[in-house]
């Protein structure tokens, strides 16, 4: 029987969702990108509380993405986006690096509840057909808010525990007949870490790339954001270029500030972290505008712009911002007393700032509790690789060695480091990537550092 056909069995008959309706497994109608050709969807209803499994549910989508025929079957990797508020989607580009560094592995990708093609908290102005699509237009953004508020026992069921027994349910589909591995990515980490703790998962391998730190941490959560991308962007940077950027920054009514996103380079090059080639152009992009020349920042602007586009987060593939503002507050954010005042302040010396900390303070959805599951770790961990680049600006190198630390009383872990890596090391280190896991799958000694190749 065909790999895809199977697994349409599987899911139409298990008889852990026999309360549900049944999922439809069908060929997906977006195979445009070469790398999406001949994958399988499917769509499978979960209860919206797993605690009150005859109440209201809500639907998961996931596609399977078959491995090439030129090599021998060895199992299936479940790939868990990041975020909150990522969906499958945020990974597709990066299907091709995937597809090196698990050969032989069937790639499965979930939409975790209230992202991409799965239920939204606010199913009227999410839905795709909305002014805004999947995203919110200007006057939506009234409606979905009050909505949240209006049914708070909806809404607090888009918790990262009920997403930890989603995954419990879908992956009890999985395919035993070769390895199941587990990879999730930044908070696809946490959601990884969680389901582990929730559910009886029967996986051969888990890889966590850009760890989160812990969640009791009070050093490294989203409020803090600020303190870790100013503390990246300054090890980034030689002293002398550090210090003719000071001097760029007291600079008032530049002509030079017309060209960069916002009018803020801090915040500008806070987001160039993301992107290592772009991240290395700053000591020139300040050189330059010393001299009162823009054209390295008008074209890292250009290059930092098509950067995004091939993220994939487009259109209705865009973050999920109501799921990401319920989560970062409810269970992300140490300190929910933040101020607008204590954000300037923190702000006020750095070099490089984050608008999240000030988000945190704006952001007016409601909070759910956090839950006994929240700062605790998986009793049993299966065999577990740790990536993390060393200037990550989204999760603290630092704050994933203090994480790896309390992982490792629960299994083996081992901990590999990209030197001068930022997030996602499928798109920013791919060599590095490739390898690491390569050797990791196979059984092999992992090397403790890499660096990858500098690409201009």
């Amino acid at each position: 029987m065909r790999r895809s056909a199977l697994w349409a069995v599987l899911l139409l008959f298990s008889p852990v969702i026999a309360s549900a309706s049944a999922p439809k497994a069908r060929a997906c109608e977006d195979g445009a990108s070469a790398a999406l050709l001949g994958s399988q969807c499917a769509t499978v209803d979960v209860p919206l509380r797993h605690a009150d499994p005859s109440g209201e549910h809500i639907t998961l989508f996931l596609r399977r993405i078959a491995a090439s025929a030129d090599v021998p079957r060895r199992g299936e990797v479940w790939l868990i986006s990041g975020g909150p508020g990522e969906s499958g989607a945020s990974l597709y580009p990066l299907i091709q690096t995937y597809q090196r560094a698990f050969p032989g592995f069937d790639l499965v990708i979930p939409d975790h509840r209230g992202t991409g093609r799965s239920s939204r908290i606010c199913p009227i102005q999410e839905a795709p057909e909305s002014p805004a699509g999947t995203g919110l237009a200007d006057a939506e953004w009234g409606p979905c808010i009050g909505s949240m508020y209006a049914n708070l026992q909806r809404t607090s069921a888009f918790s990262i525990t009920e997403a930890a027994q989603d995954l419990g349910i879908l992956m009890s589909q999985a395919d035993r007949s070769g390895q199941v591995l587990l990879y999730g990515v930044s908070y696809g980490t946490q959601l990884a870490l969680r389901s582990l703790q929730v559910n009886d998962l029967d996986v051969d391998g888990l890889i966590l790339d850009g760890l989160v730190p812990p969640e009791t941490t009070e050093t490294w959560d989203l409020s803090r954001r600020t303190a870790l991308v100013d503390q990246v962007g300054r090890q980034s940077m030689d002293e002398r270029s550090l210090q003719q950027y000071r001097t760029l920054l007291a600079v008032k009514d530049a002509a030079w500030q017309k060209d960069v996103p916002g009018g803020d380079l801090r915040r500008f090059f806070a987001a160039l972290l993301s992107f290592p080639t772009l991240r290395d152009r700053m000591p020139k992009i300040v050189q330059d505008l010393s001299e009162g020349n823009a054209r390295t920042l008008v074209a890292t602007v250009k290059d930092w712009n098509a950067a995004l586009a091939q993220l994939g987060q487009a259109g209705n593939n865009q973050p999920a911002l109501p799921l990401v503002m319920l989560i970062a507050a409810s269970e992300n954010n140490a300190r929910p007393e933040l101020s607008m005042e204590t954000v300037n302040e923190e702000a006020k010396d750095a070099l490089f700032v984050s608008p999240l900390p000030g988000l945190l303070v704006s952001g007016s959805v409601p909070r759910y509790p956090r839950d006994a599951w929240f700062g605790k770790t998986p009793d049993t961990l299966p065999r577990t690789l740790i990536l993390q680049g060393t200037l990550d600006p989204n999760t603290a190198y630092a704050g994933a060695q203090e994480h790896a630390a309390l992982l490792r009383r629960s299994g083996p872990v081992t901990f590999h480091t990209v030197d001068r890596g930022a997030h996602l090391l499928p798109l920013v280190a791919p060599g590095c990537f490739v390898a690491a896991v390569g050797s990791f799958i196979g059984g092999g000694v992992v090397s403790e550092r890499c660096v990858e190749p500098a690409s201009e």
